[in-house]
């Protein structure tokens, strides 16, 4: 069971780059932490955004955090976009992109609808949400998605070791994860299995063992929306948990602006970044910008201290693994719609950020794009196939030395790595 209040204070200071999540989670702490963070967008229609974490931060080595934050007042950019006014109770109505958005901004309109049938998307998270089949049933009927259900096979939630019966301590923060994950997943690829594999604990050791739970099942695409601070463990992690040929796994990249986050270093995983997503009347109708809220608020980036580089990442600035590979939207700002009932957070409807909520989004574009082949590791999909991609040139998460690991770029930049998608051209292989 989380050791602090959902609702403590939690604005995480850069922990990562210390030399130990331990001694990282201390300063953070004795630091001051806020009760929420405030957007402070470059476009005025969402600076009055507000937001505040789901879960706990980590207080021991080898503890993760989910990567969800879920908007407490403000307009976001679906407001604006269709004249939604802010109101007291967000909880009634969806107030955050929805399906046929973000099938829109990332060119998988035909694909939602044609492809997925067969393929399951497993989603990884810690504790247990009791309210998790429920709660999608409500989102995919609102959005007129087909039924995903324990009944009809679509719908599966197991425990770290299987068990449907034995499962994990509830969590109303990590339930909010969970909402999310599962209604970004059933948002790009409906017509998908879903099974939710959920932790004992938020530790390492507990999530890693949950991913290879869920490649035991036969998932061939696992999204992981959580991350701690590098380790000297990391190689150890990589090759327990991670190293799975011919399975996609997306983990977040972070969410407190620049600087690298484990498990987004892992060289066997796509790290997807975060954007700004706004509706534009360009010819794509939409346009993106590295997500950056506040200096310590923000999609991760960054060089990896332990992690090697995989062969198929050529940037020259970082002899490691650089973060991140992809990306796709995050900001709370311009954020999505969850339906969460379970525990304090669990009002109705919520718009949630974070990249948290980029994580399941890529995961599910390679799960319309296809099984892997076998043996192949699909971070590599992505720089075969760049001009498959909407390349993000525009934006920053931080101060750094070298430019691109903070900064965007014409071509790959750390913030958002290759682009977000086009279509599912880079992520076949």
């Amino acid at each position: 069971m989380r050791t602090t209040p959902h609702n403590a204070p939690s604005t995480r200071r850069r922990w990562r780059r210390t030399l130990s999540a331990v001694t990282a989670t201390a300063a953070l702490l004795l630091t001051g932490l806020t009760t929420a963070a405030h957007a402070e967008a470059a476009d005025a229609s969402t600076s009055k955004v507000t937001w505040t974490r789901s879960c706990a931060l980590p207080r021991h080595q080898g503890e993760m955090a989910c990567n969800a934050l879920r908007v407490t007042g403000g307009v976001t950019a679906f407001q604006k976009q269709h004249g939604i006014s802010a109101k007291t109770a967000e909880a009634s109505s969806p107030s955050g992109y929805g399906p046929t958005d973000l099938r829109s901004a990332y060119g998988l309109t035909s694909a939602a609808t044609s492809n997925g049938s067969g393929r399951t998307i497993a989603i990884v998270d810690a504790y247990d949400d009791p309210n998790a089949e429920s709660d999608l049933a409500a989102y995919r009927s609102h959005y007129g998605l087909p039924a995903c259900t324990t009944a009809n096979g679509c719908f599966k939630k197991v425990s770290q070791t299987s068990s449907t019966t034995a499962l994990p301590t509830a969590d109303s923060g990590w339930a909010g994860e969970i909402s999310l994950d599962l209604d970004m997943a059933s948002a790009i690829c409906p017509n998908c299995h879903i099974t939710l594999v959920e932790a004992k604990t938020a530790s390492m050791a507990n999530l890693g063992t949950a991913v290879n739970e869920a490649v035991a099942l036969g998932a061939k695409y696992v999204s992981n929306s959580y991350g701690g601070g590098e380790s000297s463990s990391d190689a150890s992690y990589d090759s327990a948990y991670f190293n799975h040929p011919g399975v996609a796994i997306t983990v977040s990249a972070g969410d407190a602006g620049y600087g690298a986050e484990y498990p987004a270093a892992s060289k066997y995983v796509t790290s997807v970044g975060g954007t700004s997503l706004t509706a534009s009347s360009a010819t794509r109708g939409w346009t993106e910008s590295v997500w950056r809220t506040s200096g310590t608020e923000g999609t991760g980036s960054g060089c990896s201290a332990y992690d090697t580089k995989p062969a198929w990442q050529t940037d020259t600035g970082c002899a490691k693994r650089m973060i991140a590979d992809v990306s796709a939207v995050a900001d709370p700002a311009t954020g999505v719609s969850v339906y969460d009932t379970y525990g304090a957070d669990g009002q109705g409807w919520a718009t949630y950020g974070g990249t948290s909520a980029s994580a399941p989004i890529i995961a599910s574009v390679y799960a319309l794009a296809g099984t892997p082949s076998a043996g192949s590791y699909p971070s590599e999909f992505p720089y075969a196939n760049t001009s498959a991609l909407n390349d993000v040139t525009s934006g920053s998460n931080g101060s750094c030395t070298t430019s691109y690991f903070c900064t965007a770029r014409t071509g790959y930049d750390g913030p958002t790595g290759l682009g977000t998608p086009e279509g599912l051209g880079a992520f076949t292989g």
